[in-house]
């Protein structure tokens, strides 16, 4: 098990600071908090500058719909009987504003925003322990209003019964098109397939796709290898399934009698196809890379790495560490294993990329803490950080404001 240093540039507290980009961070302890990264000449700070409590108790995702200056706000409600959608404005400097909040379904855990960008939008939520989906329309002044809701019920226990006693949707997911929305079910072992109509945006469920019993799918990506929907080449999906510690790729067709259409391409260990990981590895989160060549998976509970640990005087101080698998993605949707690399911590239940991919923020969950990455654009490869604030509480989302 290699030994991560973090960046001593973490307590040079006198350096002249460049632009400043913020990143907004959610947690099951109340909060929001707005982070603030500088860099100036290959040194970089990052600072707590905000806190908002607005989407208390148990903030569990965050949508940044960064065209329109509005966050969007989950709250899982772990400790009440409902959840909560809210929504706050952004200012420049990264403070939050309230502007509206709604109850909802217990569990809410992810949304996607969908339909039309300029004109009629709406947000669609994953409640894992509501065992449902619920849309809301969105208005340009911030504010939304209820849409509709979806239930699901399970005949029996799925193959794995502690996790799998009901439904238990945990990502929404819009295609390339604009025109579906897909809804990984862990519970019922599907990737729930919906289609919506232009008008109104309501939902309408539609013939899903089934996956291997007792995996979990947790959460997925699209990719293209031209970059462009309906392009020359395939479109593929990517599904990280929690329990059977996989990633699986599917072309993707689009059948002219409507819906989606999938046929598995090729299944790895999240680990890569000829690695074992550790009893208990809990992939997370999976995403692809800003110039579309690599896929990035988080593998939580493996503790694959001892780190230094951030913030100790003592560099003998160290702590275990979950991991991030990087992949190539190759044009015919199979992948090829490049890197297992240190979280940063315990628990990564999210990670982000800013826009240019050579950063990736790191929220983990058990750590309380949010850690940014060094990455090498062109190898792919994830490297030493440059950043972490700690003391979050159980870090569930960190997203970039750019």
């Amino acid at each position: 098990m290699g030994l991560l240093r973090f960046s001593s540039t973490l307590l040079a507290s006198f350096i002249t600071l460049g632009q400043a980009t913020n990143l907004y961070v959610s947690s099951y302890n109340g909060s929001i908090t707005t982070l603030e990264l500088t860099s100036q000449n290959g040194s970089y700070q990052l600072r707590s500058v905000y806190e908002n409590a607005g989407c208390s108790p148990n903030p569990s995702w965050l949508n940044l719909d960064q065209p329109h200056g509005y966050l969007y706000c989950q709250d899982e409600g772990l400790t009440v009987a409902n959840g909560s959608l809210s929504s706050f404005s952004v200012a420049e400097d990264g403070e939050l504003t309230l502007v509206d909040k709604a109850a909802t379904i217990t569990g809410p855990v992810n949304s996607v925003i969908y339909g039309n960008r300029t004109g009629l939008r709406s947000i669609a939520l994953a409640h894992y322990a509501g065992s449902a989906v619920s849309s809301w329309t969105l208005s340009p002044n911030g504010t939304f209003s209820f849409l509709q809701s979806e239930f699901f019920t399970l005949a029996q226990p799925g193959p794995v019964p502690s996790r799998q006693d009901a439904p238990h949707p945990h990502e929404t997911i819009l295609d390339p098109t604009g025109q579906f929305i897909l809804v990984p079910d862990l519970g019922a072992d599907l990737v729930r397939i919906f289609g919506f109509d232009a008008t109104t945006e309501r939902l309408t469920e539609l013939t899903p796709l089934k996956v291997v019993p007792g995996s979990g799918p947790r959460h997925g990506a699209f990719w293209t290898p031209d970059g462009v929907s309906g392009g020359n080449s395939t479109t593929f999906l990517y599904i990280v399934t929690e329990l059977g510690q996989t990633v699986t790729s599917y072309a993707v067709s689009y059948p002219a009698a409507g819906g989606l259409a999938f046929e598995e391409v090729y299944t790895s260990k999240t680990y890569g196809a000829n690695r074992t990981e550790p009893a208990g590895t809990a992939p997370a989160e999976v995403a692809i890379s800003p110039d579309n060549r690599f896929l990035v998976i988080s593998n939580r509970n493996d503790s694959a790495f001892s780190i230094q640990s951030p913030g100790a005087d003592n560099s003998s101080s160290v702590e275990l560490s979950d991991s991030l698998s990087t992949f190539q993605l190759n044009q015919d949707g199979t992948l090829t294993f490049r890197q297992l690399a240190p979280a940063g911590g315990s628990y990564p239940r999210q990670f982000s990329l800013n826009k240019v991919g050579d950063l990736v923020a790191v929220g983990l969950q058990y750590s309380g803490r949010v850690v940014i990455f060094k990455r090498d654009v062109e190898s792919g490869l994830v490297g030493d950080s440059v950043g972490v604030v700690q003391g979050l509480g159980n870090v569930t989302c960190v997203v970039w404001d750019e």
